[in-house]
């Protein structure tokens, strides 16, 4: 086996969960790269279902390891919380878990920054999770952050986290966010987790690397999507990390030369959440039957997603960027019921037409859609495993959008349990799967 990285390769909320819990049986260290307590990976073995917000999904899986890294912002108490649910299930958290030392620590008053942004009149509301990740990413490069490492120092960390918060507080009154904030009350919260994750907490680039060393198999787990990657996604509208393949170096300290290929996860279909241009949304009918048969509202925040078509120009430029070459298709399941089924092939900006992606939001706002539409199937494809006994409509369906875009769709899932999967004989993945 090799170092995998697995990623979303739309706008997030493509299934990974549960792809990374079914390749971590495989894998000795699942480690999460960027992100915070705001993804929502959501896991079903029978009927139990598990919702991960910051814990890597390969956590429940005996015998591994899942990993915090360096490019994630902390919540500590948020991370707690997730950890006692965890052990009521009867997960070992102390066992698997591991966090980088030099992860950002994100305290309650980046939440009252992120209102500047998101609940002030005049300003472009992002659609974040108001959960003050985007603000802790954005103290980190402004080199006035907290890591771990610094939560685990006893005397440098209340004068620490005093002057963060006061600069918090006088930014956000500034600009009419008046809400309460004690100091005292969250350094004394904040020293009490440090004591509960001080087990956990240590230098995850030399673990890791010493993992390698002696023949361990590293997965790595993206948050988000490509296309809400802080450099390449549609900016602003985008996430404050690296979503991207190049994050999982970035955040894990890993070596590029270290990391043996790239799976992108792809839906049928296509959502997004908050704000920004959507040109394959479809605000009809069929939009509303996609999202009620997707069940698609956020995992962590309930929010309704908006729900589209399958964008090609979008996924080609997602492979472009990450280097992937199989993809995993989800929620095919969900398109059963459509007699016609519209797959974007190309954008109409000003006249013209192109398969490229768009560099501004500005152009993506304008973009037409130049749809091609297939026949739907019109039958049920949920919990089928194996390739042969889909609908033929439902096959051409699958191989449309392979060459349309120039990826295979090696694995092919039709529900949310483990094993409602179709692994592909000769792809790719299945490659891996052996």
């Amino acid at each position: 086996m090799s170092n995998i990285v697995i990623l979303g390769a739309q706008w997030g909320d493509e299934g990974k969960g549960k792809l990374v819990d079914m390749l971590a049986g495989r894998f000795d260290y699942i480690v999460r790269y960027q992100g915070g307590h705001n993804a929502g990976h959501t896991i079903w073995i029978g009927d139990r279902k598990f919702v991960l917000r910051l814990v890597p999904s390969g956590i429940l899986r005996d015998g591994k390891t899942a990993v915090i890294g360096n490019g994630l912002v902390v919540d500590p108490l948020a991370l707690l919380e997730e950890a006692e649910q965890l052990r009521a299930a009867g997960i070992d958290v102390n066992l698997r878990l591991k966090i980088s030392n030099r992860a950002q620590v994100l305290l309650p008053s980046h939440r009252l920054v992120e209102k500047i942004s998101e609940a002030v009149p005049g300003k472009v509301a992002i659609g974040t999770t108001l959960r003050g990740i985007g603000p802790c990413y954005e103290d980190k490069a402004g080199r006035r952050g907290i890591r771990m490492a610094d939560l685990m120092d006893a005397e440098y960390f209340p004068e620490a986290a005093r002057q963060v918060i006061a600069d918090h507080v006088t930014r956000a009154r500034a600009f009419g966010v008046m809400d309460e904030v004690n100091p005292d009350q969250i350094i004394a919260q904040y020293l009490a987790a440090a004591e509960k994750l001080r087990p956990l907490v240590c230098d995850t680039a030399y673990l890791l690397k010493g993992a390698m060393q002696s023949g361990k198999n590293l997965l790595f787990e993206g948050a988000q999507g490509t296309m809400l990657d802080l450099d390449h996604g549609t900016y602003p509208f985008v996430t404050s990390s690296s979503a991207c393949a190049g994050g999982a170096s970035t955040g894990t300290g890993v070596p590029p030369t270290k990391l043996d290929a790239v799976i992108g996860v792809s839906k049928a279909y296509i959502t997004r959440v908050g704000g920004g241009p959507f040109p394959t949304e479809a605000l009809d009918a069929a939009g509303d039957l996609i999202r009620n048969r997707g069940h698609e509202f956020g995992s962590v925040t309930g929010r309704p997603r908006r729900c589209g078509w399958f964008d090609a120009p979008l996924l080609k430029y997602s492979a472009t960027l990450n280097g992937f070459e199989t993809m995993v298709l989800t929620k095919l399941d969900v398109l059963d019921e459509l007699e016609k089924i519209p797959v974007c092939v190309g954008y109409k900006i000003g006249g013209h037409v192109t398969t490229e992606m768009p560099a501004t939001v500005r152009e993506l706002a304008k973009a037409e859609p130049v749809y091609e539409e297939l026949p739907g199937w019109m039958c049920s494809t949920e919990g089928i495993s194996d390739w042969d006994a889909l609908p033929s409509r439902a096959k051409d369906y699958v191989q449309f959008l392979e060459k349309l875009t120039g990826v295979e769709a090696g694995c092919v899932s039709t529900g949310p349990e483990r094993t409602q999967t179709v692994v592909r004989a000769g792809s790719i993945f299945a490659g891996l799967m052996g």
